[in-house]
């Protein structure tokens, strides 16, 4: 049996009864806009396999998956799943739902299509009780991780992209979440308050301003679509940082990025047990290699 079927061979077979057919997307795609007569059982999620018995219990009657447009491995991962479930004829409709539609077949839906989220123009303010700043130090023994509050931050979007801006650190809020046992985390807490890292009682801020962004060519939707440019400042010592980011509007108006980095702590003066600055070090060498990992809900200001 070949492995896909036109549009219109699957017209002819719904026409005579003789497939069972199985939409694999979101319930709420699924919703909007489907084929008449197909049943939904997302590939997505991990009850998929119990959703295709109930839509096609007889494992020897033909069916048929589809996807939106026929170009990922959704359909083609649902047809596995499917046959390795022992399903023995499945095939995959040639180009999916947009297929169908470009073929003058009808679709059905029981609710309206949500609007696309698009990123309007304007100023967002960071919520700093949603966003989420995380890092994470290591020597050769262990590693350590925790969190900083955002206590202010604003974004001006211009032509569809962040171009000004900057967020500001609270220093002072520096935690610890992997210590459990308190003398310990209070210990390392107090260490990276000090002047031997972060000198809090001189720097209680740390900040970054935005100077622009520009677009990723080639990425797709769950990968870094920004180059974010800027100046960090910490320890009251500005240098530039690049870095990648997802961006991505919410259907809500909110504004969402999420971003991975490493930062040379050297470079803003937080030197203690850096090897390329101090010798012998024995058990107090410390990676010079901070990561750090941000995770921003903007809203758009009123």
């Amino acid at each position: 049996m070949d492995a896909t079927i036109t549009s219109h061979e699957l017209q002819q077979l719904l026409a005579d009864h003789a497939v069972t057919l199985i939409d694999v997307l979101l319930p709420e795609d699924f919703a909007c806009r489907h084929i008449p007569a197909a049943g939904n059982a997302c590939v997505y999620e991990m009850v998929f396999l119990e959703r295709v018995a109930e839509c096609a219990p007889d494992r020897d009657r033909p069916v048929v998956v589809y996807d939106d447009s026929g170009t990922t491995l959704a359909a083609r991962t649902a047809k596995e799943k499917l046959e390795r479930a022992g399903y023995g004829r499945v095939r995959i409709l040639e180009g999916g739902l947009q297929a169908w539609q470009a073929s003058g077949f009808a679709v059905e839906s029981s609710v309206a299509a949500p609007p696309l989220a698009t990123v309007r123009d304007g100023v967002y303010r960071v919520d700093g009780e949603k966003s989420v700043v995380e890092w994470i130090g290591r020597n050769i023994n262990n590693r350590h991780h925790g969190r900083i509050t955002i206590s202010s931050g604003e974004i001006v979007v211009s032509k569809g992209l962040p171009l000004s801006g900057s967020v500001v650190l609270d220093m002072n809020t520096i935690t610890n979440l992997d210590l459990q046992d308190e003398g310990w985390r209070n210990m390392l807490l107090s260490h990276l308050k000090s002047e031997d890292f972060f000198d809090v009682a001189r720097y209680p801020t740390a900040s970054f301003t935005l100077r622009g962004a520009a677009p990723i060519a080639g990425s797709t939707a769950g990968t870094a679509n920004l180059e974010i440019a800027g100046l960090l400042t910490v320890r009251d010592t500005t240098r530039s940082l690049c870095f990648a980011a997802m961006v991505v509007p919410q259907a809500d108006g909110t504004l969402k990025a999420q971003a991975a980095l490493d930062l040379d702590r050297t470079l803003w003066d937080v030197s203690y047990g850096s090897g390329k600055l101090y010798e012998r070090l024995g058990m107090h060498l410390v990676n010079d290699l901070i990561s750090i990992e941000l995770f921003i809900v903007a809203r758009e200001a009123v």
